[in-house]
């Protein structure tokens, strides 16, 4: 940490590239708080806080800084849509029931996220969490489904830890904690994954990437 990169030029010949490509790479790493730009010197390498990425398309697990482990407590099953839910269903959605699960996730033996989980049945049957490729729902359904995350849209909120939140989160009701509701946009027709996530933010920030 704290070295400068080669110069543009020496990046484009020793890969054998163009300077407009290295540039576009250097730009993204500036923008993902990687490196940044003095003048007359280059770029220079930064020390990172750790970060939990959690609002990334491509996924909890290919984002975060931290190895995680995600435990299922809510095995996926088909049910009504829950009010809880904030962006507005389409008329499918709204037509078909939903398959809802919940999970949580862990660093080290600390929970910090508590995830509730629904998509239309109209769009996609259960998916076991035993048959979750890695653990990762994201991966299943790119591996199994060839379904991919194109986008989402998220409302943040503080709020105050409800019994349920608080157990599955091992903190005190009543405790301040950021609740996340987001709606991911994936490439199969009608299928919006939906999610209600309570964060511990205490001691892992929260990044917010949208680079695929």
């Amino acid at each position: 940490m704290g070295s400068y990169l080669p110069s543009e030029n020496d990046f484009s010949e020793q890969f054998n590239t163009t300077r407009t490509t290295v540039r576009r790479a250097l730009e993204e790493l500036i923008r993902e708080g990687y490196i940044v730009k003095e003048h007359g010197k280059g770029s220079k390498v930064l020390e990172r806080s750790k970060f939990l990425g959690l609002l990334t398309v491509k996924g909890f697990y290919e984002s975060s800084d931290f190895k995680v482990r995600t435990v299922v407590t809510k095995e996926p099953k088909i049910t009504q849509w829950d009010p809880i839910i904030e962006f507005p269903l389409t008329e499918e959605e709204r037509n078909s029931e939903c398959v809802y699960f919940q999970r949580v996730r862990y660093i080290h033996k600390n929970a910090v996220v508590l995830e509730n989980n629904w998509y239309s049945l109209h769009a996609l049957e259960p998916i076991k969490s035993e048959e979750f490729v890695e653990g990762s729902f994201f991966k299943t359904l790119s591996q199994e489904y060839l379904i991919e995350i194109t986008g989402s849209e998220q409302e943040f909120r503080a709020v105050r830890a409800l019994e349920e939140v608080a157990k599955n989160l091992g903190i005190a009701v009543g405790d301040p904690i950021l609740q996340i509701c987001i709606r991911f946009r994936t490439s199969r027709s009608g299928l919006n994954l939906y999610g209600n996530l309570y964060c511990n933010t205490a001691d892992y920030p929260i990044r917010n990437s949208y680079f695929l």
